[in-house]
């Protein structure tokens, strides 16, 4: 396992942009599949977005994030981000990062073994 921590939540207005930032220990990052998760106060976790480990790296979205949100990672930095655009209310969460060797266990399982703490995300009008 890793040890996840996110930074870079906080409070913006609608059509705003915030980037996130998830710093991950161990000499392995580079083998680790990374993703974001969310939840809102009385709704389930659910997948952002997810990017796969390997020279080629695959991403994927969540339909409702597609075309606004974009992961990256920085393999020398042990850092994975995930700037966010044209925010909206609904965008209102807890965002929470997440590593594991299999993709799958994002975009299939949704149950990858590494969690980071979380940081709020807040988007008003």
């Amino acid at each position: 396992q890793v040890q996840l921590v996110e930074s870079g939540g906080g409070s913006v207005q609608a059509g705003g942009s915030l980037r996130l930032f998830c710093a991950a220990s161990g000499r392995t990052f580079s083998s680790y599949a990374m993703g974001w998760f969310r939840q809102a106060p009385g709704k389930e976790r659910e997948l952002v977005a997810a990017i796969s480990s390997g020279g080629t790296y695959y991403a994927y979205y969540a339909d409702f994030v597609r075309g606004r949100f974009t992961i990256s990672r920085d393999n020398a930095k042990n850092t994975v981000y995930l700037q966010m655009n044209g925010l909206k209310p609904e965008d209102t969460a807890v965002y929470y990062c997440a590593a594991d060797e299999a993709l799958r266990r994002f975009t299939v399982v949704r149950a990858p073994s590494s969690w980071g703490q979380g940081t709020q995300v807040t988007v008003s009008l």
